[in-house]
């Protein structure tokens, strides 16, 4: 149904017209932190600095359930086909389940296969990383290049950014962009002698992916034959025979689900390649903290259900005070790669403008979300945040205790700027020159991590996960389709063509002239 059609959404519009021009101090009270903030699993969740009271909350569980959230949530674990566009359950929180309970997929239960390919990919990450896989020339692994492109690239990278304290010996590298220099730069970097490269594509045939694969396995070839491949490569994939044709032996060629989409793919075996950077148990803690997540989510009322009620908070904003963007501040080096990757989760998943009944939509959908790290951030566009025309809500992210370094003074600097930050932009500053004033109101959460742990990343982005699901089904659209990227695919393969004289075709003359350009 459409969301601004049911009674729950009159009735926010209605309460909402009274606040709309509240001050947020104003909320502030004993209460509100008790009703506004969240300690779960070591995360600490302040949510109490934002335009709206306890009733709005009241009113979108309302909403939550006229749009039968609940009954989807269910959905969303047992399997049912709820990527109903292409006729897929969506599964990815059964890779991180902590039992055997049964999940049926076309009347398979999909558990056993769960657990089997884990057991592959633990010994396959053993081998390497204790030194027992060999290179072609006798050489142990020294570096691993996982080459993949968004989910297959975003999730894994932040992860293993995120997660640097707990790196073994290998060292890591992610290949992603086509462009020549990234591929350069890593050939330059590495020695092919003690190097695993790990492709990561479900089809096979990605072309950013398999281009730099091929131009890989290019030097490969010229230097060390053929037979070399096999010792150099690995593939997460289900064309195992295209695998196999490129020369990677069967037993390191890992299964891609199409119950996991490739935003989700960080916890399958497309995610290997944190597994080979942090250690098999460490990843499965990562597992361990996102089912923890999957536990609340699914057992928790939805006023004090975290991923919801931050939803609610998203929807609040994008579609009642109509504001354009929000952006993500991590204060620790470590996150700077989570706005990159909540891009894609939430904007991939949730930018649409047709309903789950094929209907054009007539009201704001997705959220825009950008960001960069503090203190960096403070230095760039934090001027817009505190004095532009512009509202942006503000999402504020830092580690409590950073253990893992002697410099003790410059995090608590780093948290104080964090800190202040948010409560300047809730109070403003009242001045008489009009340049120096500052309104405030300007709304903000804080999420506040004990410590960056395996645990603690892995909740985070889980609820981040579920945060995109709740929106999806208030907006009522399907969040885990993507059919918007392959437009633009499917042009530049004819444009490709035309570069290298194969074919001629007539575009707009804007086009025409780029092409023609390039072609000189």
């Amino acid at each position: 149904m459409n969301p601004t059609k049911t009674k729950a959404w009159t009735k926010i519009q209605q309460h909402f017209n009274k606040i709309e021009n509240k001050h947020i101090t104003n909320y502030f009270n004993q209460d509100r932190l008790q009703n506004f903030s969240f300690d779960f699993n070591s995360i600490y969740f302040d949510f109490s600095k934002h335009r709206l009271d306890e009733k709005i909350l009241e009113l979108f569980s309302e909403l939550a359930k006229e749009m039968q959230l609940e009954s989807k949530m269910k959905q969303l674990f047992s399997g049912n086909i709820i990527n109903h566009t292409e006729q897929r359950a969506v599964l990815h929180t059964a890779l991180r389940q902590q039992d055997d309970t049964p999940i049926f997929v076309n009347k398979k239960n999909i558990i056993p296969e769960i657990r089997n390919t884990y057991k592959r990919l633990e010994n396959f990450s053993d081998k390497i990383i204790s030194g027992n896989w060999k290179g072609h020339t006798g050489k142990k692994i020294t570096d691993v290049v996982n080459i993949g492109i968004g989910g297959s690239d975003l999730g894994p990278k932040m992860m293993v950014q995120a997660l640097s304290d707990y790196k073994n010996h290998l060292n890591i590298h992610y290949l992603s962009n086509i462009d020549p220099f990234g591929l350069d730069k890593i050939i330059k970097n590495i020695n092919m002698e003690t190097t695993l490269f790990l492709v990561v594509s479900k089809s096979f045939s990605t072309q950013e992916t398999l281009t730099n694969a091929k131009s890989i396995q290019a030097l490969y070839i010229d230097k060390f034959g053929k037979e070399s491949i096999a010792k150099h490569f690995a593939t997460i994939s289900t064309q195992v025979t295209k695998a196999q044709d490129f020369g990677i032996s069967p037993e390191n060629i890992f299964p891609m689900w199409d119950w996991v989409g490739g935003r989700y793919s960080l916890w399958s075996p497309a995610g290997i390649s944190i597994m080979l950077a942090v250690g098999i148990e460490n990843f499965n803690k990562m597992l361990s903290g996102a089912a923890n997540m999957d536990l609340h989510f699914k057992q928790t009322d939805f006023n004090k259900n975290i991923p919801a009620v931050s939803a609610f908070i998203s929807i609040l904003y994008n579609n009642f005070y109509e504001f354009e963007t929000e952006t993500c501040i991590p204060y620790a080096e470590k996150l700077q790669y989570l706005p990159d990757f909540l891009q894609q989760l939430m904007m991939e998943s949730n930018g649409k403008t047709v309903d789950n009944e094929s209907n054009k939509i007539d009201y704001q959908t997705g959220d825009i979300i950008w960001g960069n790290v503090g203190t960096n951030a403070q230095h760039s566009f934090f001027q817009l945040l505190h004095q532009g025309s512009k509202i942006v809500p503000v999402c504020f992210m830092a580690e409590k205790a950073n253990n893992s370094t002697k410099h003790t003074e410059n995090h608590l600097i780093l948290l104080s700027n964090m800190i202040a930050q948010a409560e300047a932009l809730m109070q403003g500053e009242q001045n008489a020159n009009p340049y120096k004033n500052f309104e405030g109101n300007r709304p903000s959460s804080t999420i506040l991590l004990d410590k960056i742990t395996p645990e603690t990343m892995g909740t985070l982005v889980a609820y981040y996960e579920h945060k995109t699901f709740v929106e999806g089904i208030i907006w009522n659209i399907n969040s885990f389709d993507q059919f918007g990227v392959e437009l633009g695919k499917k042009l530049a393969n004819k444009v490709l063509n035309e570069l290298q004289g194969k074919e001629s075709n007539t575009h707009d003359f804007s086009t025409d002239k780029l092409i023609s350009l390039i072609k000189k």
